[in-house]
């Protein structure tokens, strides 16, 4: 899946955000708190971890808008440290559960963080393709439900959210 697409919507939505909340912080840090708290709701709503409990996962819906929100950050990161140059979705087959894939994105997540290279940028979305993956989204499905919540984002930025 092509990024640049997303790099560049991303792009014009953080320097709304940034000009409309007047930040002229670095929001690095607070961007990847954001990310590893939207993994922890993505998780949260596949409950694939919750063994205790029988009720089932979230809706499809749900559970893809989730999992856009972090994309949105993870995007946003890549922008941050000037890494928004990567084309293309990097692809490698994983074969751990998803239990397993939100605690090493999660790692990888800690890891980018502490050193912001392209090789731990790109870790985090080998995992994020993962997880899309298992969850059964395609790259349309990303793509979509991305473009439905940046413009729900611009909403929420016009109506004082």
């Amino acid at each position: 899946m092509n990024l640049t697409k997303l790099f560049t919507m991303q792009q014009a939505l953080d320097e709304y955000i940034q000009t409309n909340k007047q930040v002229d912080e670095d929001v690095f840090e607070k961007k990847g708190l954001a990310l590893i708290v939207e993994l922890a709701e993505l998780a949260n709503e596949t409950r694939c971890f919750k063994f205790w409990s029988e009720k089932g996962p979230s809706e499809r819906t749900v559970i893809l808008e989730e999992y856009v929100d972090s994309i949105h950050f993870l995007l946003s990161l890549g922008i941050t440290k000037g890494l928004n140059d990567l084309k293309e979705w990097p692809v490698e087959k994983k074969e751990e559960d998803l239990t397993t894939l939100f605690l090493q994105t999660n790692e990888a997540i800690i890891a980018f963080l502490h050193e912001s290279t392209k090789s731990t940028y790109e870790k985090i979305w080998v995992l994020y393709g993962a997880i899309a993956e298992k969850l059964g989204f395609s790259s349309e499905d990303v793509l979509q439900a991305y473009i439905s919540k940046n413009e729900t984002n611009y909403e929420r930025q016009k109506s004082g959210y």
